[in-house]
Order: structure tokens, then C-alpha cells, then sequence
């Protein structure tokens, strides 16, 4: 939960380092984040980038557990998760994607993430959602076509990722693509070219 919220707007190597700090005060802890000055936590979460407005998010997320669950995740499991995602929706700072990955990543339930580089692939492939593009349209396209399962969820996330920083960058490595056979971007591309190995 800690590093959905430290991982926005930044690479996941800076929320990292944010997170050892915290790991290395002993700050891993809902009870923990609580007690600590919101002036210290903005220092120690630094490496994460906006760290004055994540440190207000920890906090506020933070307050969220204690009220809904006192601090206990398992007294969640008895909440659909439709009801556990509007109530972190209202949670200052927590939007969709974040929202979503702790869904996910720490509740196990089945929420397909969208995040820019899932946006990015799909764009790119030609399986863009037919409506207006935005975060539930893309997140029904996922969750219309596969099994509603939270660690398949995960591998093709993290595929997407993985995928996403090795050839398909914001200048795209198309040449040995694991893709490119159903890319629409590599074919139009490659035939505007003249030259299918770029």
C-alpha cells in the first residue's frame, strides 16, 4: 500500500529507496506512519519525489485503515470489492490506478491496473477501447476478456511493464519485438520506412 502511493509520478527505483528508508526506521506499519511527525515522514519519503504531498497521502491512507479496519486487512474480506474501491477512492490522493494496485497487489482482489505503459502498449497494438479512452474504459477492455484473477492480473502486469522498458519505451525498439507480428504501430511504421527491421 505504502508503495502504490510512493510509486506516483516516479520510477518504481525511486519509490524503492523511499520505501527502505522507511523499512530501515521501522515505518512499515500503519500504527507506525500514524505516530510519526508528518514533517519527519516527508524527509525519509523523499527519494519518491513530491514528498510533502505523499507524506499527506501516507497519512491520510493511514487514517483510512484505522477507521475502516483498524488497521486489520483481514476484517476487509467480507467487503465486496466494488465497496472497498469507492471507499479508497474518497481517501485524499488515492485515485484509480493507486486505488487499484492496492486492490490488487495488497488486498488480492481481481482489478486489472492501468497504468501509462499498459496505455502505451495497447495504443500502440491497435486494441485501444472504442469509447473515450480513459482509465475504466481501458481497465473493462482487460477485465471483459480474461478470467477474474488476481494473480494472472498480476503476471500480465508486470509483463506489460517488463515489456514496456525493454522495447515498447516512448521511442519504441521495435527491432526484435516480442510483438511486433500484431503491432499496428511496428507494421504502419515499418511500411511508411520501407525497412520491416527498425
Amino acid at each position: 500500500m505504502i508503495g502504490a502511493v510512493l510509486a506516483q509520478s516516479t520510477s518504481w527505483k525511486n519509490a524503492a529507496n523511499a520505501v527502505d528508508n522507511l523499512k530501515h526506521h521501522g515505518l512499515l506499519s500503519p500504527q507506525a506512519l500514524h505516530k510519526i511527525p508528518i514533517e519527519d515522514l516527508a524527509g525519509l519519503i523523499r527519494p519518491s519525489g513530491y514528498f510533502n504531498a505523499k507524506s499527506l497521502k501516507l497519512k491520510s491512507l493511514v487514517d483510512w485503515l484505522r477507521q475502516t479496519c483498524d488497521y486489520k486487512l483481514d476484517l476487509l474480506e467480507d467487503s465486496s470489492t466494488d465497496h472497498i474501491r469507492r471507499s479508497l477512492l474518497s481517501v485524499y490522493g488515492i485515485g484509480p490506478e493507486t486505488a487499484d494496485s492496492i486492490l490488487l497487489y495488497a488486498l488480492e482482489r481481481p482489478v486489472f491496473v492501468i497504468d501509462a505503459y499498459t496505455r502505451r502498449i495497447f495504443d500502440r497494438i491497435g486494441f485501444t477501447p472504442v469509447k473515450d479512452k480513459s482509465y475504466d474504459d481501458y481497465q473493462r477492455l482487460f477485465m471483459a476478456n480474461l478470467e477474474p484473477d488476481p494473480v494472472l492480473y498480476n503476471e500480465y502486469h508486470a509483463l506489460l511493464v517488463k515489456h514496456a522498458k525493454i522495447s515498447c519505451r516512448k521511442q519504441p525498439v521495435c527491432k526484435n519485438c516480442c510483438i511486433a507480428d500484431i503491432c499496428d504501430f511496428y507494421h504502419n511504421h515499418t511500411q511508411a520506412n520501407g525497412d520491416r527491421d527498425e
